[in-house]
């Protein structure tokens, strides 16, 4: 008896390392997949790296100057100095100024009084008027900060400076000194890829070989149902760690994002996240009935992971509700491993409730997709 049950288990080992060899070989044939695994990967990265930048520059600014002097000119220089406004109006009134706002010409405005010069001289409050384009409330607020900032260290007078404080601050920027946007939203863009890949691949991957029938026929071989699946996920891992690579080196050399923790850990905790993403893709493969299907309602589950990740907006800015429910979503913990590893430098000594809730979704949801899939191919 023992003996059988040893070459039952050789069997078992060896039929399960031909059914991989055989899905590698597939997919390696599968041009289209090779491609759907190297070219969007690396065309969302670069355009989200880019693109998702909450910087400010170049906002068209109006100028009315009833005043016509040189502290006024200067008020003017100060606003357009660092490139964040350029004046690229002067309308002659302010009329013609909030039409021009109104139409969305200008973004800004600015009104100098008559008087500005002469409140200046006697050591007055010097007021001015403002308009700014609200539809962007992003904008518009950071386009206002800037304005105050600027308003309250303006001096016309050469060398002078501004009242002394009761309290001076000296500030110090942590991991991110120079206060690069894109070292914030590359890792996150980073998850947010691997989502999408993993989940529509895998997805895909699967209700092609329901609609070919290939899965009927391996499931009349004397191969298990789990060993069938587990050698089609193992293949995708695999194939999808290479785009984890590819998404870590693109963000090094096209973003200047550092790596400053341990790498090794990092994609140990990647792959254990590839696998989250295969198994949603392996429930969404038991609901749909076709490739197009699965594309129209991965949306339905990649969007809320995305929104409530904290990858784009700050978990803080969300409601509170919300705040807790992010919890439940693996993107959020895979977003702050990322962060962690790749800018802050830590370890699992920082990282264990995210890696531990990690590794419990993981087999919880591959073991659900797994039994959904084969509940219904029986």
């Amino acid at each position: 008896m023992r003996i059988l049950r040893h070459w039952w288990r050789v069997l078992s080992v060896s039929r399960f390392w031909a059914l991989v060899r055989k899905e590698v070989q597939q997919i390696l044939r599968d041009r289209q997949l090779i491609k759907l695994l190297i070219i969007p990967p690396t065309l969302q990265l670069l355009i989200y790296g880019f693109a998702l930048n909450p910087e400010v520059h170049n906002l068209k600014l109006g100028v009315v100057d009833y005043a016509q002097v040189a502290a006024s000119r200067e008020l003017v220089s100060a606003l357009t100095a660092n490139r964040i406004f350029l004046a690229s109006s002067y309308p002659r009134s302010e009329r013609e100024l909030a039409q021009q706002v109104e139409r969305g010409e200008l973004t800004a405005g600015l009104v100098i009084p008559p008087n500005f010069s002469r409140r200046l001289a006697v050591g007055d409050t010097a007021e001015v008027q403002v308009f700014i384009d609200g539809v962007d409330a992003n904008s518009a607020g950071i386009a206002n900060g800037y304005i105050q900032q600027i308003l309250r260290r303006f001096r016309p007078e050469p060398g002078a400076l501004p009242p002394s404080a009761p309290v001076r601050t000296q500030v110090s920027f942590l991991y991110n000194p120079g206060l690069t946007s894109s070292w914030f939203f590359v890792p996150g863009v980073i998850g947010i890829v691997l989502t999408l890949i993993a989940t529509l691949v895998s997805a895909v991957t699967l209700v092609r070989e329901k609609d070919t029938g290939t899965l009927e026929q391996l499931l009349m071989t004397p191969a298990a149902a789990w060993e069938i699946l587990m050698a089609k996920i193992l293949p995708l891992v695999l194939l999808l760690m290479g785009d984890v690579l590819l998404a870590l080196l693109l963000g090094r050399l096209v973003f200047g994002v550092p790596i400053r923790g341990n790498l090794l850990l990092l994609l140990t905790l990647s792959g254990l996240y590839l696998f989250v993403g295969i198994a949603v893709g392996i429930m969404l493969a038991t609901v749909c009935r076709s490739q197009q299907q699965v594309m129209l309602t991965a949306f339905f589950i990649t969007l809320p992971m995305i929104q409530t990740s904290g990858a784009i907006a700050p978990i803080e800015s969300m409601p509170a509700f919300f705040q807790v429910l992010s919890l439940l979503n693996p993107l959020r913990h895979f977003i702050a491993i990322l962060r962690g590893l790749m800018l802050k430098g830590v370890g699992l000594e920082a990282l264990w409730p995210h890696a531990l809730a990690l590794l419990v979704m993981a087999p919880l949801l591959m073991a659900i997709s797994v039994s959904r899939f084969r509940s219904q191919l029986s």
